[in-house]
């Protein structure tokens, strides 16, 4: 069964950056990579896709500031986030197929 755990997470100063990492197990790491968020009492809201070859998209709220990334030699995904605001907190999720991490909070706060 497939199983992803997202680490990384943490609190930073606005203007910081972090990276995530999402560690995909139980599959083969050939599919779409994707990251989401959830802020407190708001919906999850996607942030970022990585195809198996390397595409991206980016949702108009972190394109810019977010590079998502996969290393398909170690079932891996990235999620690098810079210019950090405090609008960013939330839990982040990575998703792959219609499975799904646990989530790893992310708040950024001075």
């Amino acid at each position: 069964q497939v199983q992803l755990v997202e680490s990384g997470g943490g609190l930073v100063q606005p203007g910081g950056s972090l990276r995530l990492s999402c560690a995909v197990s139980g599959s083969i790491f050939s599919g779409f990579l994707a990251w989401y968020r959830q802020a407190p009492g708001k919906e999850r809201d996607w942030v970022a896709t990585i195809t198996t070859g390397g595409g991206t998209a980016y949702s108009d709220s972190v394109n810019g500031r977010f590079t998502i990334s996969r290393d398909n030699t170690k079932n891996m995904g990235y999620l690098q986030m810079n210019s950090l605001q405090p609008a960013d907190t939330a839990v982040y999720y990575c998703k792959y197929y219609n499975n799904w991490g646990q989530g790893t909070q992310v708040t950024v706060s001075s």
